[in-house]
């Protein structure tokens, strides 16, 4: 994989149970890509603090910038966040699902 992906940030809030989850799932896929970006985590912390940042809900990923998983919304705040992934609805986005999207970052890179 071409290393076009110059910054991963997570965002996350302490009451939720998923985002350490999602940390480990990241951290396998950016090993497995021989990638060697570090990982910023951001701890949101009010919801004056999840609008500053667009917080989509915990745990949030961004490359670049951009979240992984992009929506339109008019208000933030500081939420659990829930993904589709081929088993069903849940708390973490998958392996599979975060190589699905990085490769997605890095064809567009391209």
């Amino acid at each position: 994989m071409n290393p076009k992906i110059e910054s991963i940030t997570l965002l996350h809030f302490d009451g939720c149970p998923s985002w350490k989850a999602a940390l480990d799932n990241l951290g396998g896929v950016l090993n497995e890509f021989g990638l060697t970006v570090e990982i910023e985590l951001i701890k949101i912390e009010s919801n004056e603090q999840a609008q500053e940042q667009k917080f989509l809900g915990s745990p949030s990923t961004r490359v670049n910038g951009e979240d992984l998983w992009p929506e339109d919304r008019q208000t933030y705040t500081m939420s659990c966040r829930v993904y589709q992934s081929p088993s069903g609805f849940t708390g973490v986005p998958t392996s599979e699902m975060i190589k699905a999207r990085l490769q997605e970052v890095q064809a567009r890179a391209e």
